[in-house]
């Protein structure tokens, strides 16, 4: 355990690449197997399984070290973590891992995951506060604060899966696209695990189920088009669900989405159509909602209807029936095709759909440009076709793993704008616990008065973020627990992604990846957007019902409590989501990938 937490300090000290990469590699060279699997396990994000909350390890605290709660609660909204705020209040332990005889906690990180951890997750109440306490006793703040991470499921250490992967490769001799093919489909953590992940040869049983590392798009750079032909490259549109691979090997079926998540129990009718593709076929493409009868996918939306669920009812498959949209074929016959040109691939895979003719299976559309003059014009077409922008794939390019330049690019569509008033405000978490960085904004009605329409959290840069948070404490009107009203005085111009109706929020639109474009210093609430704008971005006049609507759907005091808007109290993809519990640090939430 010492090890791995000197291992996490100087990561998190350390800044520089490649001193980044030295750490990792003299880590797992000289860490056992059983330790090294474990590290990289946590190191690649994996370890989110919650053994104890927060708020438990915050009552085992305050219960065991005596200190009152509202103690707790303002060095945690300073701290904005309870892990790390209670491996400063702890009362006794060593001040470090070296003061200790010996040099730290000697027990190696295996036993932490495999025993003591799970151990104190199967106690209860006093038997269990009383074991906590002990644990705690023995630790350094350093190691108390990785213990504290690993039992809440909130260990990360900002370290991106490239850095891991090389220092790997160092380690092993092996091609890091190998590694990261290798840990694809999931790493149970073992020292039998980590032997075969850095074996030298190829797998001699390679797993049916697994997928192959995604090869990811950059933005488009247009300088680096200047010197090809259109006729060079494959063009289609940026499809708007979530990319995935579908898998048929060995008489079974599967599908991974991007996020390295098995999605079969979501999509009953994609794991059919995999049935039908031939054995050893291995599909590169997008899980969308789209009608077999449909000119165009339907929106986002109605694919999140469809994820988490893990037996979705006739209903939601009648109303939301998914397609894959391939484009691409990295296995065919059992025969990696990763290597050859796109322009094979592309082949076969059209070969392939012919052959299969299956109502959901859809080829992703070649797209037709004569001179780059025409790139923006066919770009401006995507909302329209359903898309989000267009793909650029040079015809003669391999398939690589992880996001390589200059191969693949990603032209989106410019982001929609609206400028709303800022009306509420709430601190942030982490190293953002004592600053007001989280905000609701809001349009204005025909009647002149202010309805909630988003909430976005970034954008703003240091300086206007300490700026608008003196303002913030200066204009307070009313406080909600953790959320502060503000005097509507102040305008930003937020960006998105797209608008469509919602029933479930008060402007009755939902907005996607809301962000702050820019802090209109120049504009007045009287002249910020309204209601009426917004609705003009989906191509609709503004109908009454949504204006009359919005008296019935205000909360009130006895359905919400005391927090005055839906946005604040419900998790939405506006941005909005629950305030959080003092104590209990909320986990990152799993996003769809998407390409």
């Amino acid at each position: 355990m010492k090890d791995f937490c000197r291992l996490f300090e100087e990561l998190d000290g350390t800044v520089g690449t490649a001193a980044r990469v030295e750490t990792l590699v003299r880590y797992f060279e000289a860490a056992a197997a059983a330790d090294a699997a474990w590290a990289l396990h946590a190191l690649l994000g994996k370890q989110r399984r919650r053994l104890i909350t927060g708020r438990r390890l915050r009552e085992i605290c305050l219960e065991q070290a005596g200190l009152p709660a509202w103690l707790f609660d303002e060095c945690h909204a300073q701290v904005g973590d309870s892990a790390e705020t209670i491996a400063l209040l702890w009362r006794s332990g060593p001040a470090s891992i070296g003061d200790r005889e010996g040099g730290g906690d000697a027990r190696p990180l295996h036993v932490w995951m495999e025993e003591i951890l799970p151990r104190l997750a199967a106690l209860e109440g006093a038997s269990q506060a009383e074991a906590v306490g002990e644990l705690w006793d023995g630790l350094a703040p350093q190691e108390l604060l990785v213990a504290n991470k690993l039992l809440t499921g909130g260990f990360r250490v900002g370290v991106a899966q490239g850095l891991v992967l090389r220092a790997l490769a160092r380690v092993s001799g092996l091609e890091e696209s190998l590694l990261a093919h290798r840990l694809m489909g999931g790493f149970f953590p073992s020292a039998e695990a980590f032997r075969a992940l850095m074996a030298e040869g190829g797998d001699a049983e390679p797993a049916l189920s697994r997928p192959y590392p995604f090869f990811l798009a950059s933005p488009l750079e247009p300088a680096v088009l200047a010197d090809t032909a259109p006729g060079d490259w494959l063009l289609e549109w940026k499809w708007d669900g979530i990319r995935g691979q579908l898998i048929r090997r060995g008489s079974e079926s599967f599908l991974w989405s991007r996020g390295e998540e098995l999605i079969n129990p979501m999509f009953p009718e994609l794991v059919a159509l995999a049935a039908a593709l031939p054995d050893g076929t291995v599909l590169d493409g997008e899980v969308i909602v789209w009608p077999e009868t449909a000119e165009r996918p339907a929106p986002f939306a109605a694919l999140q209807r469809r994820l988490g669920r893990k037996a979705p009812g006739g209903r939601i498959l009648r109303e939301s029936p998914a397609a894959f949209v391939a484009y691409d074929l990295l296995e065919e016959s059992g025969e990696d095709c990763r290597s050859r040109p796109l322009a094979e691939r592309r082949g076969r895979l059209e070969r392939l759909e012919a052959r299969s003719a299956h109502p959901r299976l859809r080829l992703s559309r070649r797209l037709e440009l004569p001179t780059w003059d025409d790139l923006e014009k066919l770009r401006e077409q995507a909302r329209e076709a359903g898309a989000e922008g267009l793909m650029l794939k040079h015809l003669a390019s391999p398939y690589l793993a992880g996001r390589r330049r200059g191969h693949w690019w990603k032209h989106k569509l410019a982001p929609m704008e609206l400028d709303a008033v800022l009306v509420y405000a709430q601190a942030g978490s982490g190293r953002r616990a004592n600053l007001f960085t989280d905000y609701t904004f809001a349009l204005r009605d025909e009647a002149g008065g202010l309805v909630t329409f988003a909430k976005a959290y970034s954008g703003l840069d240091a300086h206007e973020i300490n700026e608008l948070d003196r303002w913030i404490r200066r204009h307070t009107t009313e406080r909600f627990g953790p959320v502060r009203a503000v005097e509507p005085l102040l305008v930003f111009t937020l960006a998105f992604e797209g608008l469509q109706r919602s029933s479930r929020h008060r402007s009755g639109l939902a907005v996607r990846f809301p962000r702050i474009l820019r802090w209109r210093r120049d504009r007045t609430p009287d002249s910020a957007d309204s209601l009426s704008s917004a609705l003009a971005l989906l191509g609709e006049p503004r109908p009454g019902a949504i204006q009359d609507s919005l008296e019935a759907k205000a909360p009130s005091a006895e359905n919400f409590g005391t927090i005055p808007t839906v946005g604040l109290i419900e998790g939405d993809e506006n941005g909005s989501a629950k305030a959080p519990v003092p104590g209990d640090d909320p986990l990152p939430c799993q996003a769809a990938q998407r390409q």
